[in-house]
């Protein structure tokens, strides 16, 4: 069963694409069959993981408005293990087309159900506004995954989400987690970045990711590439951030799945 996990925050310019493509990215380097999915109507994440624009590819505009099934708008991307739900510029004509739609927040939902015994996880990229696109990503969720700018006035932004998630845990979905609070940007010869990581773990503790995100030149590079950054520089500290925060997405779902995924493990 796949757990759906929702990379969002309300906040631009904290890393949310570059997490859910290199997150994506390493969960299917480590064997886990991945589904990544675009809903930003501005298609950076489908841009970074390498797809060039192309009017005529099907995207989640098809899947969600015009009913199209899911096998004839997946990708396949570079990476193995790895499909891609594309989105493009029609995507913002979604967000206004669901106002009137039946049971509007369901609909992603509705269509992620059907696929959650085809992958093992399945990361959703939302756009930096809470419009309905972003409420149809955090009602299809287990859990959101909060990417936080290690910078001044970050826990601002991180208020405002967690007061929106209350509000949709009371009344759209009430199953919903915080998967993690991730620090991204991290400079660790700053002592801005120190302080603030500092704050961010004395006031949200255990919730934080043990892994960091570091400013990376090469993390910033690779999207213009088209590749996730395991593929543009393996060694890169960008790199080593990303892979031990898939290892650490892993070990939390497995502690969730308790005894049972543990001895089919170790049976395999």
């Amino acid at each position: 069963m796949a757990r759906i996990i929702a990379v969002a925050n309300q906040k631009g310019g904290v890393g949310k694409t570059t997490t859910a493509v290199n997150l994506a990215a390493c969960l299917a380097a480590a064997d886990q069959p991945t589904l990544l999915v675009d809903c930003d109507s501005q298609a950076n994440a489908t841009a970074a993981i390498g797809f060039q624009k192309d009017p005529a590819r099907r995207t989640l505009y098809n899947l969600l408005i015009l009913n199209e099934p899911f096998e004839r708008i997946a990708q396949k991307s570079q990476v193995e293990g790895l499909d891609v739900v594309p989105a493009d510029k029609n995507l913002a004509g979604a967000a206004v087309e669901l106002v009137s739609a039946e049971g509007r927040e369901y609909k992603l939902q509705a269509l992620l159900n059907t696929l959650r015994e085809k992958y093992r996880f399945i990361v959703l990229d939302c756009p930096p506004a809470l419009d309905l696109l972003t409420l149809n990503a955090l009602v299809a969720s287990d859990a959101v995954l909060v990417p936080i700018q290690c910078e001044y006035l970050a826990l601002e932004g991180v208020s405002e989400l967690l007061d929106t998630l209350m509000r949709i845990r009371r009344t759209l979905n009430p199953s919903l987690e915080i998967e993690g609070i991730l620090l991204t940007m991290y400079d660790e010869r700053t002592t801005l970045s120190r302080q603030v990581a500092t704050d961010l773990r004395s006031f949200f503790g255990t919730q934080i990711f043990q892994s960091i995100i570091p400013r990376n030149v090469r993390l910033a590079e690779a999207p213009s590439f088209g590749k996730p950054i395991i593929f543009y520089d393996l060694h890169s500290k960008g790199a080593e951030g990303y892979t031990q925060l898939a290892q650490e997405v892993i070990a939390n779902d497995e502690k969730r799945a308790g005894t049972g995924a543990r001895s089919a493990h170790s049976g395999a």
